[in-house]
Protein backbone atom coordinates (compact mmCIF):
# COMPACT_ATOMS: atom_id res chain seq x y z
CA UNK A 1 0.00 0.00 0.00
CA UNK A 2 1.64 3.21 -0.94
CA UNK A 3 1.52 6.04 1.62
CA UNK A 4 0.71 9.34 0.15
CA UNK A 5 1.12 12.52 1.97
CA UNK A 6 -2.08 14.59 2.80
CA UNK A 7 -0.95 17.51 1.31
CA UNK A 8 -0.41 15.88 -1.78
CA UNK A 9 -3.44 13.56 -1.44
CA UNK A 10 -5.76 17.09 -1.39
CA UNK A 11 -3.91 18.61 -3.65
CA UNK A 12 -4.50 15.44 -6.09
CA UNK A 13 -8.53 15.99 -4.90
CA UNK A 14 -8.13 19.49 -5.75
CA UNK A 15 -7.47 18.91 -9.36
CA UNK A 16 -10.02 16.05 -9.82
CA UNK A 17 -12.79 18.39 -8.67
CA UNK A 18 -11.57 21.21 -10.31
CA UNK A 19 -11.62 18.95 -13.86
CA UNK A 20 -15.01 17.14 -13.47
CA UNK A 21 -16.47 20.48 -11.96
CA UNK A 22 -19.63 21.98 -13.30
CA UNK A 23 -19.52 25.74 -15.18
CA UNK A 24 -20.38 28.17 -12.08
CA UNK A 25 -24.41 29.08 -12.25
CA UNK A 26 -23.99 32.75 -11.76
CA UNK A 27 -27.52 34.91 -11.14
CA UNK A 28 -28.16 37.49 -13.47
CA UNK A 29 -28.63 40.68 -11.20
CA UNK A 30 -29.79 38.50 -8.76
CA UNK A 31 -32.69 35.67 -9.24
CA UNK A 32 -34.33 38.13 -12.07
CA UNK A 33 -37.01 36.28 -13.42
CA UNK A 34 -38.40 35.89 -10.26
CA UNK A 35 -37.47 39.40 -7.99
CA UNK A 36 -37.09 42.83 -8.94
CA UNK A 37 -33.16 42.64 -10.46
CA UNK A 38 -30.12 44.00 -8.45
CA UNK A 39 -32.29 44.09 -4.94
CA UNK A 40 -31.68 41.99 -2.10
CA UNK A 41 -34.51 40.10 -2.67
CA UNK A 42 -33.04 38.96 -5.27
CA UNK A 43 -29.85 38.28 -4.30
CA UNK A 44 -31.09 36.12 -1.58
CA UNK A 45 -33.52 34.45 -3.60
CA UNK A 46 -30.48 33.31 -6.03
CA UNK A 47 -28.90 31.98 -2.98
CA UNK A 48 -31.91 29.98 -1.55
CA UNK A 49 -31.83 28.60 -5.53
CA UNK A 50 -28.05 26.68 -5.06
CA UNK A 51 -26.49 29.96 -7.33
CA UNK A 52 -22.99 29.47 -7.23
CA UNK A 53 -22.36 33.27 -8.20
CA UNK A 54 -24.51 36.66 -8.02
CA UNK A 55 -24.01 39.45 -10.64
CA UNK A 56 -24.65 42.54 -9.77
CA UNK A 57 -24.99 46.19 -11.38
CA UNK A 58 -23.14 48.94 -9.70
CA UNK A 59 -23.01 53.14 -10.08
CA UNK A 60 -21.64 55.97 -7.79
CA UNK A 61 -24.30 58.39 -6.34
CA UNK A 62 -23.99 61.92 -6.10
CA UNK A 63 -22.46 61.70 -2.64
CA UNK A 64 -20.23 58.95 -3.38
CA UNK A 65 -22.01 56.12 -2.11
CA UNK A 66 -21.96 52.77 -4.99
CA UNK A 67 -25.56 51.63 -5.13
CA UNK A 68 -27.23 48.41 -7.01
CA UNK A 69 -28.81 49.82 -10.00
CA UNK A 70 -28.01 48.93 -13.80
CA UNK A 71 -29.67 52.02 -15.53
CA UNK A 72 -28.28 55.13 -15.15
CA UNK A 73 -31.73 56.65 -14.36
CA UNK A 74 -34.59 54.95 -12.05
CA UNK A 75 -36.84 55.58 -14.76
CA UNK A 76 -37.59 52.05 -15.80
CA UNK A 77 -37.82 50.73 -12.12
CA UNK A 78 -39.55 52.79 -10.24
CA UNK A 79 -42.22 55.56 -10.43
CA UNK A 80 -40.07 58.66 -10.45
CA UNK A 81 -36.86 59.04 -12.31
CA UNK A 82 -33.94 60.08 -10.80
CA UNK A 83 -30.38 60.35 -12.34
CA UNK A 84 -28.40 57.96 -10.14
CA UNK A 85 -24.95 60.01 -10.50
CA UNK A 86 -26.92 63.43 -9.26
CA UNK A 87 -28.93 61.65 -6.95
CA UNK A 88 -28.14 61.10 -3.06
CA UNK A 89 -28.29 58.08 -1.42
CA UNK A 90 -31.26 59.01 0.88
CA UNK A 91 -33.05 60.25 -2.31
CA UNK A 92 -32.57 57.10 -4.74
CA UNK A 93 -33.68 54.93 -1.38
CA UNK A 94 -37.16 56.71 -1.42
CA UNK A 95 -38.05 55.04 -4.46
CA UNK A 96 -39.82 51.92 -4.66
CA UNK A 97 -38.05 48.97 -7.15
CA UNK A 98 -39.96 46.12 -6.35
CA UNK A 99 -43.51 47.03 -8.12
CA UNK A 100 -42.70 45.88 -11.31
CA UNK A 101 -42.87 42.39 -9.93
CA UNK A 102 -45.75 42.60 -7.76
CA UNK A 103 -47.31 43.64 -4.44
CA UNK A 104 -45.62 40.97 -2.06
CA UNK A 105 -42.25 43.53 -3.05
CA UNK A 106 -44.05 46.33 -2.75
CA UNK A 107 -41.55 48.61 -0.53
CA UNK A 108 -38.20 47.21 -1.98
CA UNK A 109 -35.31 49.67 -2.01
CA UNK A 110 -32.25 49.58 -4.34
CA UNK A 111 -29.17 48.35 -2.17
CA UNK A 112 -25.75 49.44 -1.65
CA UNK A 113 -22.84 47.70 -2.08
CA UNK A 114 -22.42 47.35 1.80
CA UNK A 115 -25.84 45.67 1.71
CA UNK A 116 -25.33 43.42 -1.11
CA UNK A 117 -22.04 41.84 0.22
CA UNK A 118 -23.41 41.16 3.51
CA UNK A 119 -25.76 38.64 1.52
CA UNK A 120 -22.66 36.52 0.47
CA UNK A 121 -22.26 33.05 1.74
CA UNK A 122 -18.58 31.99 2.41
CA UNK A 123 -17.42 30.08 -0.55
CA UNK A 124 -19.84 31.67 -3.40
CA UNK A 125 -19.11 35.11 -5.20
CA UNK A 126 -20.18 38.07 -6.94
CA UNK A 127 -19.48 39.26 -10.28
CA UNK A 128 -19.63 42.72 -9.73
CA UNK A 129 -20.11 44.56 -13.24
CA UNK A 130 -19.48 48.41 -13.11
CA UNK A 131 -21.42 50.78 -14.88
CA UNK A 132 -20.19 53.86 -14.71
CA UNK A 133 -16.18 54.96 -14.94
CA UNK A 134 -12.96 54.53 -13.01
CA UNK A 135 -14.38 56.90 -10.66
CA UNK A 136 -15.86 54.08 -8.97
CA UNK A 137 -12.76 52.25 -7.99
CA UNK A 138 -11.59 53.83 -4.76
CA UNK A 139 -15.00 53.60 -2.79
CA UNK A 140 -15.44 50.17 -4.09
CA UNK A 141 -11.88 49.07 -3.06
CA UNK A 142 -12.71 50.10 0.18
CA UNK A 143 -16.10 48.46 0.31
CA UNK A 144 -14.55 45.51 -0.52
CA UNK A 145 -11.34 46.39 2.29
CA UNK A 146 -13.86 46.39 4.73
CA UNK A 147 -16.45 43.31 3.89
CA UNK A 148 -15.68 40.14 4.98
CA UNK A 149 -15.03 38.57 1.34
CA UNK A 150 -12.00 37.13 0.95
CA UNK A 151 -9.78 37.70 -2.65
CA UNK A 152 -11.48 34.73 -4.30
CA UNK A 153 -15.28 35.41 -3.42
CA UNK A 154 -14.83 38.94 -5.69
CA UNK A 155 -14.78 39.50 -9.16
CA UNK A 156 -14.81 42.62 -11.47
CA UNK A 157 -16.41 43.00 -14.63
CA UNK A 158 -16.96 45.58 -17.57
CA UNK A 159 -16.90 46.50 -21.01
CA UNK A 160 -14.84 49.41 -19.87
CA UNK A 161 -11.27 48.17 -20.51
CA UNK A 162 -9.62 50.94 -19.17
CA UNK A 163 -11.51 50.41 -15.53
CA UNK A 164 -10.59 47.05 -16.18
CA UNK A 165 -6.99 47.81 -16.46
CA UNK A 166 -7.13 50.22 -13.60
CA UNK A 167 -8.69 47.66 -11.56
CA UNK A 168 -6.18 44.83 -11.71
CA UNK A 169 -3.11 47.76 -11.66
CA UNK A 170 -5.06 48.65 -7.62
CA UNK A 171 -6.36 45.25 -6.76
CA UNK A 172 -4.19 42.18 -9.02
CA UNK A 173 -5.23 40.01 -6.20
CA UNK A 174 -8.82 39.48 -7.76
CA UNK A 175 -9.74 38.62 -10.92
CA UNK A 176 -11.49 40.97 -13.16
CA UNK A 177 -12.79 40.17 -16.97
CA UNK A 178 -13.56 42.53 -19.68
CA UNK A 179 -17.06 42.07 -21.02
CA UNK A 180 -18.19 42.13 -25.20
CA UNK A 181 -20.75 41.58 -27.40
CA UNK A 182 -19.93 39.73 -30.54
CA UNK A 183 -21.92 41.04 -34.33
CA UNK A 184 -20.69 39.66 -37.28
CA UNK A 185 -20.97 41.68 -40.74
CA UNK A 186 -22.54 40.85 -43.72
CA UNK A 187 -19.12 39.62 -45.12
CA UNK A 188 -19.14 36.75 -41.97
CA UNK A 189 -16.51 38.58 -40.01
CA UNK A 190 -17.29 39.00 -36.49
CA UNK A 191 -16.40 42.10 -34.56
CA UNK A 192 -14.23 42.33 -32.31
CA UNK A 193 -11.92 40.06 -34.02
CA UNK A 194 -10.03 37.70 -32.12
CA UNK A 195 -6.81 39.78 -32.84
CA UNK A 196 -8.73 43.24 -30.43
CA UNK A 197 -10.14 41.09 -28.24
CA UNK A 198 -6.69 38.57 -26.84
CA UNK A 199 -5.08 42.45 -27.67
CA UNK A 200 -7.13 44.10 -25.06
CA UNK A 201 -6.90 41.22 -22.46
CA UNK A 202 -3.10 41.31 -22.33
CA UNK A 203 -3.18 45.20 -22.53
CA UNK A 204 -5.77 45.40 -19.52
CA UNK A 205 -4.00 42.24 -17.20
CA UNK A 206 -7.44 40.88 -17.57
CA UNK A 207 -8.14 37.08 -16.28
CA UNK A 208 -10.28 36.69 -19.10
CA UNK A 209 -13.67 37.28 -21.19
CA UNK A 210 -16.82 37.67 -20.10
CA UNK A 211 -19.03 37.50 -23.49
CA UNK A 212 -22.28 37.74 -24.78
CA UNK A 213 -23.31 33.58 -25.77
CA UNK A 214 -23.05 34.35 -28.98
CA UNK A 215 -19.50 33.73 -29.89
CA UNK A 216 -17.85 31.90 -32.47
CA UNK A 217 -16.83 28.25 -30.92
CA UNK A 218 -13.06 28.55 -32.54
CA UNK A 219 -12.81 32.41 -30.79
CA UNK A 220 -13.96 30.59 -27.55
CA UNK A 221 -11.31 27.84 -27.85
CA UNK A 222 -8.61 30.55 -28.88
CA UNK A 223 -9.37 32.51 -25.68
CA UNK A 224 -9.03 29.59 -23.79
CA UNK A 225 -5.88 28.19 -25.49
CA UNK A 226 -4.30 31.37 -24.50
CA UNK A 227 -4.78 30.97 -21.51
CA UNK A 228 -7.67 32.96 -20.35
CA UNK A 229 -10.85 32.30 -18.82
CA UNK A 230 -13.91 32.14 -20.62
CA UNK A 231 -17.21 33.36 -19.38
CA UNK A 232 -21.04 33.99 -20.66
CA UNK A 233 -23.83 35.42 -20.19
CA UNK A 234 -27.07 35.75 -20.51
CA UNK A 235 -28.49 32.03 -20.51
CA UNK A 236 -32.00 30.68 -20.00
CA UNK A 237 -32.29 27.86 -22.04
CA UNK A 238 -30.60 24.15 -21.05
CA UNK A 239 -29.67 23.44 -24.60
CA UNK A 240 -27.76 26.59 -24.67
CA UNK A 241 -26.12 26.05 -21.59
CA UNK A 242 -25.00 22.42 -22.19
CA UNK A 243 -23.35 23.35 -25.65
CA UNK A 244 -21.34 26.02 -23.81
CA UNK A 245 -20.44 23.50 -21.24
CA UNK A 246 -18.98 21.12 -23.67
CA UNK A 247 -16.87 24.38 -24.88
CA UNK A 248 -15.20 24.74 -21.69
CA UNK A 249 -16.78 28.21 -20.40
CA UNK A 250 -16.07 28.71 -16.53
CA UNK A 251 -19.40 29.91 -15.81
CA UNK A 252 -22.74 30.94 -17.12
CA UNK A 253 -25.52 33.73 -16.07
CA UNK A 254 -28.86 33.49 -16.08
CA UNK A 255 -32.07 34.94 -15.17
CA UNK A 256 -33.20 31.84 -14.05
CA UNK A 257 -30.40 30.22 -11.59
CA UNK A 258 -32.70 27.57 -10.04
CA UNK A 259 -33.69 25.94 -13.00
CA UNK A 260 -30.33 25.97 -14.77
CA UNK A 261 -28.43 24.59 -11.56
CA UNK A 262 -30.89 21.89 -11.36
CA UNK A 263 -30.65 20.65 -15.00
CA UNK A 264 -27.04 21.16 -15.40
Amino acid sequence: MINIPLAVASSLLACVLALYAEPLVVAHRGASRDAPENTLAAFKLAWEQGADAIEGDFLLTKDNKIVCIHDKSTERLADRKLIVKESTLSQLRELDVGLGKGGKFKGTKIPTITEVFATIPAGKKIFIEIKCGKEIIPPLLQAIKKSDLKDEQVTMICFNAEVVRLFKAKASRHKAYWLSNFKRNKEGLWSPSIETVLQTLNSTKADGLDSHHVIPDEMAKRIQQEGFEWHVWTVNDLGTAKRLKELGVKSITTDVPGDLKMAL
